[in-house]
């Protein structure tokens, strides 16, 4: 079934008319987006068509040196926290094209809403244009910036927050600071949240109320807004039964059966499933050149080992390796190729990757728990999620307490440094939290997140080469801007 879903959405996605043809001619020669069937088709694409997932989760302290001979320059190159040379798929270059591509299809649905009135019928395309331009935004913001600290955000650099299609051949941007750029995306979120709706046939392809709201939360947890997340996330209640991920049900598929759920819209979790172009999958799994800085099999221990269970037991998730336990990893990516060639055996790979869950909504709303300082609540909560990731787990011995949090999860000096200030006890909590989502989320980038907003050092051991060290502030953890953007007049991050 999930084959079939994917399959169909993404011929249903190839087969409708380029809407960067138009976007890229002079106004009079553009197709007219006069219908609401027009605008529908429209924000299709106004979600990212290529991926980060390759390019963070290289960036993070979830990848090591396997020793392989041979990589990629960019996989390097990623490892490294330099500028990618290269811009085809999965790359940096690539994936900020995308983000505005995105953005140039949500503003232009956006403005033929206006053009025909903004009657109520298109309110949720309106809202779905909204959340979609407001998430490629905060994506960009989030990689090619440095963190957010509301202290500094009015001269830090942001990015160019564009809110109109173009109507020039060659437009100039220019970067607005943090805190602009933040107030743009809180707009387009607050205005577009009331609007969305369920109605869609496939609604997990799009920005439906649910994953509005966890896209929100993402986004009110960077700003270190508590309340706004626990009141977002109201609905998942203290034990949201039968809405997380049911890993000890995936322990019962073949290792293909596994891909292929993971980002299947009928489970539960899934909130928001795209299907960018990218090979990320057959470089992690194939033991290829591609995978040589990966999550490494003699390393995998100290992320997913059964000694990061508080509770001393072992962990649902699946592990595989290739290369004789060279490289580890979890069985998350299924890939779709569409030949364009047969005869050549030639194509594009495209690969279902989930955007929003669940499981991630979920780990947003404990966390704002501990930072207001409501420990019990987050001791309920995070015991039922690391539930349903034990295995053997016991409801009557298996018991989460502060005790056990701050003596797992000790304070070292120095270690997490957000912007705001955390207790001794919340600073355990935050890392347990920090910890579970980095290994729930493993090769799908969301540690860069924590990595760049709890200001945690990262080192790079690169085999015969001294250690490459990501210290705190360091202007590499904004990327640098694409150089063909860069060129075209928009300032490059400090180096």
């Amino acid at each position: 079934m999930k084959k079939i879903k994917i399959t169909l959405f993404l011929l249903v996605l190839l087969s409708i008319t380029s809407c960067d043809d138009f976007l890229s001619e002079k106004p009079d020669n553009r197709t007219e987006i006069d219908t609401p069937e027009k605008i529908s088709e429209l924000l299709v694409n106004a979600y990212p068509q290529d991926s980060y997932f390759d390019f963070a989760e290289t960036m993070t302290d979830n990848v090591f040196d396997s020793g392989l001979a041979n990589t990629l320059r960019k996989n390097e190159q990623n490892y490294n926290w330099e500028i990618q040379s290269e811009t085809d798929t999965d790359s940096q270059a690539a994936y900020w094209d995308a983000c505005y591509r995105a953005i140039a299809h949500a503003n232009k649905a956006l403005e033929a809403i206006e053009q025909l009135g903004s009657p109520k019928s298109l309110n949720p395309q309106k809202g779905e244009a909204l959340l979609a331009r407001a998430y490629s935004h905060f994506m960009l913001v989030s990689f090619w910036s440095q963190r957010y600290n509301p202290a500094t955000a009015a001269k830090d650099l942001g990015i160019p927050y564009v809110t109109k299609p173009e109507t020039t051949l060659i437009t100039k941007y220019t970067r607005n600071t943090m805190a602009e750029v933040f107030d743009f995306i809180q707009k387009d979120i607050e205005e577009g949240l009331p609007l969305l709706t369920n109605d869609y046939s496939e609604p997990k392809f799009h920005f439906n109320k649910e994953a509005g709201k966890a896209f929100a939360s993402r986004f009110y947890l960077i700003k270190g807004n508590w309340d706004r997340v626990i009141e977002l996330s109201n609905d998942l209640g203290s034990k949201p039964v039968g809405r997380l991920r049911d890993y000890a049900s995936y322990k019962l598929n073949d290792f293909q059966t596994q891909n292929m759920r993971y980002a299947d819209s009928d489970e539960p979790t899934n909130l928001l499933v795209a299907s960018p172009e990218s090979y990320y999958a057959r470089a992690s799994y194939s033991g290829s050149s591609g995978s040589r800085f990966f999550l490494s099999g003699t390393r995998y221990n100290e992320i997913m080992g059964t000694p990061t269970n508080i509770f001393g037991k072992a962990w649902q998730y699946s592990i595989y390796s290739r290369n004789s336990f060279i490289t580890a990893f979890v069985p998350k990516f299924y890939e779709y190729f569409k030949y364009t060639n047969v005869t050549a055996n030639i194509g594009n790979g495209y690969l279902a990757e989930v955007l929003l869950s669940n499981d991630e909504f979920f780990l947003n709303r404990i966390e704002a728990h501990v930072m207001k300082g409501q420990i019990a609540d987050a001791n309920a909560e995070l015991e039922y999620f690391f539930a349903t990731r034990t295995t053997g787990y016991n409801a009557t011995t298996d018991k989460l307490t502060e005790a056990k949090v701050v003596a797992k999860y000790p304070v070292i000096d120095n270690e997490y440094t957000p912007f705001y200030t955390m207790t001794p006890v919340q600073a355990s909590y935050i890392k347990a939290i920090a910890e579970t989502r980095r290994r729930d989320f493993i090769h799908e980038g969301m540690r860069y997140f924590d990595v760049k907003r709890f200001n945690i050092v990262v080192k790079h051991e690169i085999i015969n080469k001294p250690t490459n060290t990501l210290v705190k502030d360091d202007k590499r953890r904004a990327i640098q801007i694409p150089l063909h953007a860069s060129s075209n007049g928009i300032e490059s991050n400090p180096r």
